[in-house]
């Protein structure tokens, strides 16, 4: 043999190899509990419409409801939601895990994705919902699914008459998917952690379709939620302009793993079906529901930001309820708290002992408050276009007036800082001196709310509402402000296209807390977001440090107030100026 006809055959062996070890290698079995067992009862399947959906109007799609033989309405019945209607052949493997008792009495209800249909078929295509509902982050499908889609479920009987009860725990909830599908159920749950608790993804799509790219950032980030994950995928999987789903689901994996959640997974070779999955589904299930009813907990991240903050075993304590919006909360040298109910028109405080009392009976419809070295109440009078300073009685003085404030910052050496955001020019920030004299020191914002020093005080920070920033300000010796930079990046919710940055406050090692519309962000000093702490009802409006020694946020969400106990203290600007320690860059 010459040596051309042998490099021939390695040649040709050689791509044989690679072929070989290219293509998906495993045949994906299914085992029994996929397939109908003689003895087994066998569940009823039920196939309905639905078209009145008002959080995405229009559309109409197909579902099914599975309901096991063992079902009794005197107890109403675990969940699972399937996109895409009806996959990895559930109906038969609940059917075979009920029956064995590997998972609760579990219905399960099986979605399509919407279509708005075209008004004439023979000329327009209908509008495909798909990668609408299912890839776009936010609440949308999660609010559908609670809101609209079980409720209808449970106006349903089975044929012999049972109705459909369905438990509102989230304990009780799991949801799956493939594909698309994956990432609609991994959202829902993200979004609504107390409604889902347990997730499978098969294949998941988290990759730069709608924003799916930035859930391995974000899990890394937020405090862990009490989420259960099963994820599926195969080194075949797509890679394609959107991203490389097979490295996708691997990092968020790891992510997963890195923010201490209840991980499993189970990788292979094959690419974007559902073969892998339908196989390995009846463990999934098992996986997902052991130990049940033990409900699902969140364990304990390796972010080191959150480590050094939060305390474990501490979560937030609901204060006071029932206000229709909260407000302006300030902290005097007490640790008591102050805030504002902003459409009545009242101020409340928070003593020490978690009682609340009524502190000004008319506020003005203020908004922002601050504690100042006097022990005075600085606090906006919005419809009076006036900056007010209370004493301990109630009385106020007039600090100055002339334009609409937002929130304001009262430094030690006495100068106050107030944000004037308007809707017809560029947003303001005033300073106002002890003597009453008032400038304009910075215009330009696009909304400017928040605002709060540094802890050693040389530095102004200024939330943007509209942006996705807070800047940054070195303070000059006459007040004015200089070297202006938008300077803290920060994460937006999908729903708006900003923040919704409002307070922002420093603790005594000059980190900066940012309420936003995801919950409250702490970053760095060097900008950077090192993790997020949501509250419980999903709203943060504003906060303070609060307590004897002002290691209790005090959280304004909506109608109402929450307080959480921290390692780390306030640092208030009322007090004397702290020089933190150097971060790390």
């Amino acid at each position: 043999m010459n040596d051309k006809h042998s490099l021939f055959l390695i040649a040709l062996l050689l791509g044989f190899c690679l072929s070989a070890f290219s293509q998906p290698k495993d045949n994906f079995e299914l085992t029994a509990d996929s397939k109908p067992q003689a003895g087994v009862p066998k569940g009823e399947l039920i196939k309905l419409q639905f078209d009145q959906s008002k959080i995405f109007p229009g559309t109409v799609r197909d579902y099914w409801i599975y309901v096991p033989a063992q079902y009794s309405p005197d107890k109403p019945a675990c969940v699972y939601i399937s996109q895409d209607g009806i996959k990895f052949e559930a109906p038969t493997v609940f059917d075979n895990l009920i029956h064995k008792k590997e998972m609760p009495v579990t219905i399960g209800v099986f979605v399509m994705h919407g279509r708005v249909r075209a008004a004439n078929e023979n000329t327009a295509l209908d509008r495909f919902n798909r990668s609408f509902e299912y890839d776009g982050l936010g609440d949308n499908y999660a609010r559908f699914l609670l809101e609209e889609m079980l409720p209808e479920v449970e106006k349903q009987k089975t044929s012999d008459g049972r109705q459909i009860r369905l438990s509102k725990s989230g304990n009780d909830r799991a949801i799956g998917g493939s594909s698309s599908g994956a990432i609609a159920a991994l959202t829902a749950a993200w979004e609504r952690p107390r409604e889902f608790s347990r997730v499978f993804s098969a294949i998941g799509t988290y990759v730069g379709l709608r924003g799916g790219e930035v859930y391995p950032t974000l899990i890394r980030k937020f405090e862990p939620k009490p989420l259960r994950i099963f994820l599926q995928d195969g080194a075949n999987d797509l890679n394609i302009y959107a991203g490389d789903w097979w490295m996708a689901n691997q990092m968020m994996e790891r992510a997963l793993v890195f923010a201490g959640y209840e991980v499993n997974h189970v990788w292979g070779d094959d690419g974007h079906n559902n073969k892998h999955a339908t196989a390995i589904f009846p463990d999934a299930m098992r996986w997902l529901w052991k130990d049940y009813p033990q409900p699902v907990k969140a364990g304990p991240s390796k972010n080191e930001t959150l480590g050094k903050i939060l305390i474990p075993g501490e979560d937030w304590q609901l204060v006071a309820d029932g206000y229709k919006f909260t407000e302006g909360p300030a902290t005097n040298s007490k640790g008591e708290v102050f805030f504002n109910d902003v459409p009545a028109g009242k101020t409340y405080k928070i003593g020490l002992d978690g009682k609340v009392s009524l502190f000004l009976a008319d506020s003005k419809r203020g908004d922002g408050q601050a504690f100042a070295p006097n022990g005075k109440l600085y606090a906006v009078a919005t419809s009076e276009q006036k900056i007010l300073a209370y004493d301990a009685q109630g009385k106020a003085q007039i600090i100055a007036e002339g334009f609409v404030g937002n929130d304001l910052v009262v430094a030690n050496n006495g100068n106050v800082y107030v944000t004037n955001p308007s809707p017809n020019e560029p947003s303001k920030i005033w300073l106002i001196k002890p003597n009453g004299e008032k400038t304009v020191v910075d215009t330009g914002l696009k909304f400017s709310n928040g605002i709060t020093l540094s802890p050693d005080q040389t530095l102004l920070y200024a939330a943007d509402s509209h942006s996705h920033w807070v800047y940054s300000f070195q303070i000059a010796a006459d007040g004015s402000l200089q070297n202006k930079q938008r300077f803290y990046w920060l994460h937006s919710p999908d729903a708006l296209d900003w923040s919704g940055a409002d307070g922002v406050r420093v603790d005594r090692d000059g980190r900066l807390y940012t309420a936003t519309a995801m919950g409250i962000q702490i970053s760095d000093q060097a900008g950077k977001v090192q993790c997020v702490i949501p509250t419980p009802n999903g709203r943060v409006a504003n906060f303070t440090f609060g307590g004897e020694r002002f290691e209790t946020l005090f959280v304004m969400s909506g109608d109402r107030v929450f307080k959480r106990k921290l390692k780390v203290a306030g640092a208030l600007a009322w007090d004397q100026p702290i020089k933190p320690a150097a971060p790390n860059l």
